[in-house]
């Protein structure tokens, strides 16, 4: 593989690294706000549920950054991305506002990138290769 493609992964695990960080981050800054936003789209406990994301998340952050378990938290985060596509930005919050409509696709540019991340795994720099589902 050339150095270019082994440096491109590399930056493209930084980058999905630096979301997922950026998302828990503000989580952690502001919990009530975060627990707020998902009791606004009618999720049950919701403070428990800002604190699993922001876990979540924070796992996500480490398997990109280490390159552990790369496939298995790419195909993860992939179901979190349209997950949170639909319960926060879906149809129902398109009427009278373009802006929500662009925040959903944006997800499914983000999909796009973690399926195919997903497939062709962590490459080989800095990239402790552990898996569950097969090839690292």
């Amino acid at each position: 593989m050339p150095a270019w493609q082994s440096i491109a992964i590399l930056v493209g695990r930084l980058i999905f690294a630096a979301v997922f960080l950026m998302a828990a981050v503000f989580k952690f800054m502001d919990m009530t706000t975060t627990a707020a936003y998902i009791d606004s789209a009618g999720f049950p406990a919701p403070l428990l549920l800002a604190w699993l994301a922001a876990i979540f998340e924070c796992l996500l952050v480490i398997c990109f950054l280490t390159g552990a378990y790369f496939t298995e938290a790419s195909l993860l985060a992939a179901v979190y991305v349209v997950f949170l596509a639909f319960a926060f930005h879906g149809p129902s919050r398109w009427t009278g506002n373009q802006a929500e409509f662009g925040f959903f696709v944006d997800h499914f540019t983000f999909l796009a990138g973690l399926l195919f991340a997903a497939v062709h795994g962590p490459g080989r720099i800095l990239a402790l290769r552990r898996t569950v589902l097969g090839r690292a």
